[in-house]
């Protein structure tokens, strides 16, 4: 197992320049991660020179960046927008390339007022795989996420409903498309995380490590704190073999504690202690 940490309770730090990403790289080489992540938010400059300075930020910290979560929208209504955010996710890939990033989250879209399931798949899908070529082209794993909703979004993710996603999932089963499992977004639909992850275990590249305070609605905690059964979550991983990333989404809002927490509590509990969770 390799560990990263996306850093949500940063993001606003990271995006106004109060927090560089050099100093999230040096905290995550002090904490011992694999790698870090980011979001594609982080990349405020798009010219050659920024992001090669971005990338060198990072690396002069002796780490990597693993993972980068992105938000295109596949299902936009509008043929007109949908093109264009084909578009505008293929510059994101070649951004991400430049700064060293090795996998990316992908998603299917916004769940529009008035957009039927049959429509929602089609474009999903035609999203997904138009960026299949891109991100080969650049040397990146794309990952499909049970995703619930990003604050850069007004609606939820079309497959924010289990069923959906896990009709998307296996549409994309022959594709070099993998998974990128949230463990609290389906506790934040209503659902049970350890089902969801047995349909898709083995198609697994990353686990998103999140925590969320109620059933229904997604409400993020302190790692561990939260109704996540992390135990019998990667206790199921472990035993099907699974040797890719765990990537911690820190998002209770409680900086560097709660980011030190969820490390030290995920490690632990890879290891077998915390397995009442």
């Amino acid at each position: 197992m390799q560990m990263s940490v996306l850093p949500v309770s940063y993001f606003s730090a990271i995006t106004s320049g109060k927090k560089s990403i050099g100093d999230w790289a040096k905290e995550g080489t002090a904490l011992g991660l694999d790698g870090i992540d980011i979001s594609i938010l982080f990349l405020r400059e798009r010219d050659r020179e920024s992001l090669r300075m971005f990338r060198r930020d990072v690396e002069a910290e002796d780490i990597q960046i693993n993972g980068a979560s992105t938000y295109p929208d596949f299902t936009h209504p509008d043929a007109a927008e949908r093109s264009r955010q084909k578009e505008l996710f293929h510059l994101d890939l070649r951004a991400l390339h430049e700064v060293g990033t090795r996998i990316v989250r992908i998603t299917a879209g916004q769940a529009h007022p008035g957009l039927n399931r049959k429509d929602g798949i089609t474009w999903a899908l035609d999203g997904i795989l138009g960026a299949v070529d891109s991100a080969e082209h650049f040397g990146i794993q794309l990952v499909f996420e049970n995703h619930a909703k990003p604050g850069v979004w007004e609606f939820p993710d079309f497959d924010f409903p289990s069923d959906i996603f896990l009709e998307l999932a296996d549409r994309l089963k022959s594709t070099p498309v993998k998974i990128q499992f949230d463990t609290a977004n389906p506790i934040a639909y209503g659902d049970n995380p350890l089902y969801i992850l047995d349909h898709v275990i083995d198609r697994i590249a990353v686990v998103h490590a999140s925590d969320t305070k109620e059933t229904g609605r997604l409400v993020p905690s302190v790692i561990g704190k939260g109704l996540v059964p992390f135990g019998k979550i990667l206790g199921l991983l472990k035993n099907n073999g699974y040797d890719g990333w765990i990537s911690i989404e820190e998002a209770s809002g409680t900086g560097t504690a709660g980011v030190r927490t969820a490390v030290e509590f995920i490690r632990n509990c890879w290891e077998g202690e915390n397995n009442d969770q």
